[in-house]
């Protein structure tokens, strides 16, 4: 796609300029001049031209040299100088995908003073590590980070690149793809590489989570998808592992940003994280109402673990949505996943299928969640819920 302005027929009336979400249009001489690094092609400036001044083409010829890129990148994801868990888990499949291509595995690693971060990552997976360090990008900011990343992008063409779907991966990522003139694939929950042409097969929820499609980016470059925490499994550390780190500097001009953080606060509520527990007991439709989860709450805590609902529970107003599993909820691969009452739509199987040990409790023996469970006991969760939880006090007595 691009964008112009057709200096004969515009009269230097400012419609645009005062369209633009994007600030990128200014007046000079009387004619509108576009900012091609803040366009987002969004279109608002055409629709609101009267005298047709402003042009945008959309042409799909793809990217040209598209088998010179090479190689599978991941967004090495920090905050305060943390590499966030994510990172790991994609640094693991991008292993596997890139033994299948017999190409390396880099990690970008944008932030200031994580430097020494960087071997964590090789020892994680990554062949190279390529770091930018400046104060400038300590915090996240989506402009400097969108406008550095293209950058090395740009610069080295890597032909897949993975970014976890958290809320700094979903910011970010989109910005870059719409500039890279790429697709991307958000919050896919497989990735695999197809045999014959070695492109990358990008599998999500569509419709409502209703069915499982399989998107590909035949023609673009690179090829670029968002997996969500918990998807996908992380490699052990391995302090043997050698690699290159590479430092990057960049021009000030790309540092640049429009926002300003002001104040950083601290969440003050204390929720239960569900995605990092290592058991999870999770209530569905089936607990009838808000005063049973009582039931839930006391299993998961004589297991020392967390506690889970369906989105249907959520909907209903019995658990807040900081416990919801599932496509629209958080996706957790504990050891142990327990759901009570829970039917096993899709929505909800994608995630939580991944976890180690399912156990399903339904008076239903046909409900989907029975084809996804390692146990399933068919009965009334009244009565078989407080069983366990008896049964569990007495063996840790």
């Amino acid at each position: 796609m691009s964008i112009r302005v057709i200096n004969d027929k515009c009269t230097g009336c400012t419609l645009c300029v005062k369209a633009c979400p994007f600030a990128a249009i200014t007046m000079v001489d009387k004619k509108a001049v576009i900012d091609l690094d803040k366009c987002t092609l969004c279109s608002a400036c055409v629709e609101t031209c009267k005298f047709n001044a402003i042009e945008i083409k959309r042409e799909s010829k793809g990217t040209p040299d598209i088998d010179q890129f090479k190689g599978i990148w991941v967004f090495g994801e920090q905050k305060k100088g943390i590499v966030q868990p994510v990172a790991f888990e994609l640094l693991g499949k991008a292993r596997e995908l890139a033994d299948e291509l017999k190409t390396d595995v880099s990690c970008v690693l944008l932030g200031h003073n994580v430097q020494d971060k960087a071997r964590e990552l090789i020892e994680r997976g990554a062949d190279n590590v390529y770091v930018v360090d400046t104060p400038e990008l300590e915090n996240f900011l989506d402009e400097p980070y969108t406008k550095v990343l293209c950058r090395l992008i740009r610069k080295y063409r890597p032909e897949i690149f993975l970014c976890g779907a958290t809320f700094i991966g979903r910011a970010l990522i989109s910005r870059v793809a719409v500039r890279l003139h790429t697709g991307l694939t958000a919050d896919c929950t497989g990735l695999s590489i197809e045999p014959e042409q070695k492109i990358l097969l990008q599998t999500r929820p569509a419709f409502g989570g209703n069915i499982m499609a399989t998107i590909i980016t035949k023609n673009h470059r690179p090829q670029m998808a968002t997996v969500r925490h918990k998807v996908m499994k992380e490699l052990p550390p391995d302090a043997s592992r050698e690699g290159k780190i590479i430092e990057e500097m960049v021009d000030r001009p790309l540092l640049t940003s429009r926002a300003k953080i002001l104040d950083i606060v601290q969440e003050i509520e204390s929720t239960v994280n569900i995605a990092e527990a290592d058991i999870i007991v999770s209530g569905g439709r089936g607990m009838k109402g808000p005063e049973n989860f009582k039931i839930v709450e006391e299993l998961a805590r004589v297991l020392g673990g967390a506690v889970g609902s369906s989105r249907a529970a959520v909907d209903s107003g019995w658990m807040p949505y900081s416990h919801q599993v599932g496509q629209t909820g958080k996706t957790v691969c504990p050891k142990i996943y327990i759901a009570c009452g829970i039917s096993g739509q899709i929505q909800h199987l994608v995630g939580m299928q991944s976890s180690d040990i399912i156990v399903a409790i339904n008076q239903d023996p046909h409900a989907p969640i029975f084809t996804v469970a390692t146990y399933g006991i068919v009965g009334d969760l009244f009565q078989v819920v407080p069983l366990l939880t008896k049964k569990f006090q007495e063996i840790k007595k």
